[in-house]
């Protein structure tokens, strides 16, 4: 996995296929819609069962601590990507990201991120005082744009 600068090598969308906050209650809905939308961009079984996965445990991470609240744009440009944004109080990157070994379990979390890791070409992470944006990329086989 690669994780450039936000500012470096990450695709910029041309063509949004999804935009929709969410909150818990809108989990189920939000991965159905992103599985359908992924089937139309050409990825297989294999591919769009990891992005799902890769998807939701960023869903999962707003709610449980972006604030309960978040926004989520599925984008297209060379390849499928996906952003999810919160306006939670943010988190320190550098304990989490490049996530390059498993961490452990615990009460608080901590492997969601590197689950998204295991599933995504990159992972793109802004974090600061204003909340959270992170961008990733669906591994493919080849180009789907």
């Amino acid at each position: 996995m690669v994780n450039p600068p936000l500012d470096h090598d990450a695709p910029t969308a041309r063509k949004p296929l999804l935009t929709v906050s969410f909150t818990l209650a809108d989990l189920n809905r939000v991965r159905h819609e992103v599985e359908a939308a992924s089937r139309r961009c050409g990825l297989d079984h294999d591919e769009i069962e990891n992005w799902v996965i890769a998807v939701n445990e960023l869903m999962i991470n707003v709610v449980r601590h972006g604030g309960g609240r978040g926004d989520l744009r599925l984008l297209m440009d060379r390849r499928l990507t996906c952003e999810v944004s919160d306006q939670g109080r943010g988190f320190n990157t550098a304990r989490y990201v490049p996530p390059t070994e498993r961490p452990p379990l615990s009460d608080a979390g901590g492997m969601g991120l590197w689950v998204v890791g295991q599933m995504a070409d990159y992972l793109l992470v802004d974090s600061g005082p204003a909340g959270t944006t992170i961008r990733i990329a669906a591994r493919a086989r080849g180009s789907l744009g």
